[in-house]
């Protein structure tokens, strides 16, 4: 019986110590960053195909972790190489002047269940605004994967100006989704 209860805490030590490393390497592909936004009343989505991150999670000290998240605006999928290219044009996201689209988060506070809400500064095309977002999360063997979803109001970025800026062709409202992959080192 003393032999089974050793290796029981040998196990169990060596499981929560492998949980201990917090998660600190985004796995870009097998992570996801897409949008929901309605134009002319009809839902449409699309994503952002490259981006990197550094984080430091440790789900048993939400409180000290950090993310900080890169977006390369010109890796936008819309579904059209048209739509495409006239996103990065200057009257929407100017990927020719502002190339990238950047968090940093504030803080991270536990809600409970495995949630928990990421607030800080997100920058697109030169203009910052605070967010926060709830996010859940769960182990997946080794690795660690976040999901959320957040609603930004697209004229707060000058995202879609002159003739885009009537909400009625283009809603202010977009939802941006991500489920993120990371590992611990």
């Amino acid at each position: 019986m003393k032999i089974r209860s050793a290796i029981a805490a040998l196990l169990f030590a060596a499981t929560s110590a492998a949980h201990a490393a917090p998660y600190t390497l985004l796995i870009p592909e097998k992570s996801s960053i897409a949008f929901n936004y309605k134009q002319m009343n009809v839902p449409m989505e699309g994503s952002f195909k490259r981006f990197k991150a550094t984080l430091s999670f440790d789900p048993a000290q939400p409180a000290s972790g950090s993310a900080a998240f890169e977006v390369e605006v010109a890796s936008i999928d819309v579904g059209s190489a048209e739509g495409n290219g006239e996103v990065g044009k200057k009257l929407w996201f100017n990927s020719a002047s502002f190339p990238v689209a950047q968090f940093v988060s504030s803080s991270i506070k536990p809600l409970g269940n495995n949630r928990f809400e990421v607030a800080g500064k997100l920058t697109i095309k030169g203009q910052t605004r605070e967010v926060s977002a709830p996010v859940s999360f769960k182990a997946d063997g080794a690795n660690g994967v976040f999901e959320g979803a957040f609603t930004i109001k697209r004229a707060d970025f000058a995202i879609g100006e002159g003739m885009w800026a009537d909400f009625g062709t283009v809603a202010n409202e977009v939802q941006i989704r991500f489920r993120l992959l990371a590992a611990s080192k």
